[in-house]
């Protein structure tokens, strides 16, 4: 079905949408043009469910003279499913196949972006430091959301969350008890300030920031699927600028990195994890 076709009360509801990100994108900066449009009506449409209001034309004038309740509106825009340790066949697949290559670099930076409120970096750390190679490795963690990086800084989290990241820690293949790496406190749990330490925090955009670092492992789960192919393209190309050569490639779960567009660049490690590394003597791509 074409936008010609749609019943006149949703295509103007579709217009409205289109006319409210670009609205966002002149008056603070925020480009969500390239996002998947289902995506971005869903988390418009519940914004305006919440707020109370009869249309996204009346939620667009409110955005655009209510600072406060754009913040509002850009913590529903941002991709926050997370947990600790989430897809935990993933993070096994890690420590076989990245660890044992990390450990013989003398130093190790590692992104992670689109970081949301900071669990799978920590879970990253967390590794790390059972690998015993925490005190050589530097994290960097970046998400468009000042909001959820504030949180991700704190590491507390809420207390019924710990059954399932307890769980997910030891099929991932936890070495310790997961109770040592947190203290717990009332209705929340604060991770301990030693894996917090090795974390630096940073707003980045990828839709309109640039390249990030020359590091040795890009971590970005689940964030490409939000995307557009223009927007995909661009962040892929992002991500290839910022990876040391031989430097590796953590997709999530429902991405796939398509070979017959990068397959001159990363070769595949682990399909079913999705981990790529990228080759060191790049091929030419045959126009």
């Amino acid at each position: 079905m074409t936008e010609a076709d749609l019943p006149i009360e949703v295509e103007i509801d579709h217009i409205e949408c289109d006319l409210l990100v670009e609205a966002v994108y002149r008056r603070y900066g925020y480009d969500f043009r390239d996002y998947s449009k289902a995506h971005l009506r869903r988390r418009l449409h519940h914004r305006l469910a919440l707020a109370g209001l009869s249309s996204v034309a009346e939620m667009m004038h409110r955005v655009l003279s209510d600072e406060d309740f754009f913040g509002e509106l850009l913590l529903d825009l941002s991709i926050n499913v997370t947990a600790m340790f989430r897809d935990p066949p993933f993070y096994q697949a890690v420590r076989h196949h990245i660890l044992p290559i990390l450990e013989t670099y003398p130093y190790i930076r590692i992104w992670h972006a689109g970081c949301s409120t900071g669990q799978e970096v920590y879970s990253m750390a967390i590794l790390l430091e059972e690998a015993g190679l925490a005190k050589r490795a530097q994290l960097y963690a970046t998400d468009m959301s000042q909001a959820a990086l504030e949180a991700a800084k704190e590491g507390i989290y809420p207390v019924d969350e710990i059954k399932l990241y307890t769980s997910n820690y030891m099929q991932a293949g936890g070495q310790e008890s997961f109770s040592d790496y947190y203290t717990a406190k009332y209705k929340s749990v604060i991770l301990q300030k030693r894996l917090r330490n090795r974390v630096i925090f940073a707003q980045h955009n990828l839709a309109s920031d640039g390249v990030f670092g020359d590091m040795h492992v890009v971590v970005c789960r689940n964030v490409l699927i939000y995307f557009n192919k223009r927007l995909q393209d661009r962040v892929m190309k992002l991500f290839i600028d910022s990876l040391h050569a031989g430097g590796f490639l953590l997709l999530g779960s429902k991405e796939r990195l398509a070979l017959a567009e990068y397959g001159h660049i990363f070769e595949t490690v682990d399909e079913e994890a999705r981990i790529y590394r990228k080759k060191r003597t790049l091929e030419l791509k045959e126009q």
